[in-house]
């Protein structure tokens, strides 16, 4: 009987252990930022959350952008 419990308690700390991928389900939310050459904000996207993989790759492409004629940047900014 003890060892039916005790294989049950493992079973469960095996698959809490499996579930627990935090840094794969780390979340932030981000939008498209135009600032002006002084830093200051011209224009600024909508706000998206992404998460896993989708957060990872959306920060790989990270563009910058600057406007050769305005000086204005526009980038990725994430919280």
């Amino acid at each position: 009987m003890k060892r039916k419990i005790a294989a049950g308690v493992l079973f469960l700390l095996i698959t809490a252990g499996f579930s627990a991928c935090e840094v794969l389900n780390d979340c932030e939310i981000c939008r498209i930022v135009v600032r002006n050459s002084s830093g200051n904000i011209v224009e600024s996207g909508l706000e998206a959350e992404y998460c896993g993989a989708a957060l990872v790759a959306y920060k790989a492409s990270n563009p910058t952008i600057t406007d050769p004629v305005t000086g204005n940047v526009t980038s990725l900014e994430c919280n």
